[in-house]
């Protein structure tokens, strides 16, 4: 059965499966971690140090040798450098792991990478799991949806586009990739994070002057913090049976408006925030065109997002992230609290 017609199946009780020789074996192979030199409370990072806390060896994949890297190797992790888009790099990196975690920055050559890493595990024979981060908008990109007349797509994405972004496109294509493979794999599609630009640091030159700009109207959302992926993802990568095959589609807990957000950001910056709602393109000719014209990849598929949950396409589905980790996923007002980007400020 296709991965993605798995929805309705019961979700997992994540309780740990009692050891056989068979898992004894594959806790002495190292997990690899992608995307892990990204900044501490990331998700990558954040599932290495939850690895290693809990016993496990961590091979952390890192494109530079460089502080952050060092930073792995201090923490315990046994650090791989080479390149994602080199075949013969992802094949060393593999070397006796039974256990994948792929995740890349935004990037044109995404798909690249997803189908080299696919094409190395399907070569070994011996990969127990996949664990792909993918989208969440990857919920609705149905086939049938995806060609469908525009005028329906627009409706049902909520007017301002008709179609994905490249990144987004790359996300789908990535999963059929894995799909296709034949892998053991498990996609996990976070609905937007807390800690996604659009959030923080693109909306931090408004919010020191006590204002959130977003061009969101009064729709409502619940993103999602990237601690609670990164325990998910540990979750299943430490005990990944009974969630072969799934993807999941997960959002933060309760959905609230922007002014409930401005409430969450004056509460932890500790002064008045107020929200301000702006028109889609203007506030992305503002903020996001001269913060990212050097990466034009990154800032058009923040424009696509932009526009999608401006219109009121980013509709959420039931949650399954609690039921998931066992205990309630933590609120927005936490993760900000705990995101570096918005602590600076709010110490000055």
């Amino acid at each position: 059965m296709s991965q993605h017609h798995r929805a309705d199946l019961p979700l997992p009780q994540l309780a740990y499966s009692t050891a056989t020789e068979d898992t004894l074996m594959s806790e002495r192979n190292p997990i690899l971690i992608t995307g892990a030199a990204g900044e501490i409370g990331g998700v990558s990072r954040t599932m290495v140090d939850m690895l290693l806390e809990q016993g496990h060896p961590v091979r952390a994949f890192v494109r530079t040798d460089d502080e952050r890297a060092r930073s792995l190797r201090q923490a315990g992790a046994e650090v791989f450098v080479g390149d994602l888009l080199t075949v013969a790099d992802v094949t060393a990196a593999l070397e006796g792991v039974r256990r994948i975690y792929f995740s890349v920055s935004l990037s044109p050559y995404y798909t690249d990478a997803v189908s080299l890493m696919a094409a190395a595990g399907r070569d070994r024979g011996d990969t127990e799991v996949f664990v792909n981060i993918s989208e969440y908008e990857q919920s609705f990109m149905t086939f049938d949806r995806m060609t469908a007349p525009e005028e329906e797509r627009r409706g049902r994405l909520g007017g301002l586009i008709a179609n994905s972004s490249p990144q987004q496109r790359a996300h789908w294509v990535a999963e059929q990739v894995l799909q296709w493979s034949g892998l053991p794999t498990v996609n996990v599609r976070g609905a937007m994070f807390v800690e996604n630009p659009l959030m923080t640091w693109l909306a931090l030159e408004p919010l020191s002057r006590g204002e959130m700009r977003l061009p969101f109207g009064d729709h409502r959302l619940a993103p999602i913090a990237g601690y609670d992926v990164a325990e998910l993802c540990v979750k299943i990568l430490t005990d990944p049976a009974p969630h072969i095959s799934r993807s999941y589609d997960l959002h933060g807990p309760g959905l609230k408006d922007m002014h409930g957000f401005a409430e969450d950001y004056a509460a932890v910056l500790g002064r008045p925030v107020v929200y301000v709602p702006e028109g889609v393109e203007t506030w992305s000719e503002t903020y996001i065109d001269p913060a990212l014209a050097a990466i034009p990849h990154t800032a058009e598929h923040l424009r696509t997002l932009t526009r999608l949950m401006g219109g009121g396409g980013y509709r959420g589905t039931p949650d399954q992230l609690e039921t998931l980790l066992g205990r309630p996923p933590k609120t927005v007002r936490w993760a900000l609290e705990n995101h570096p980007r918005i602590r600076k400020p709010a110490s000055a």
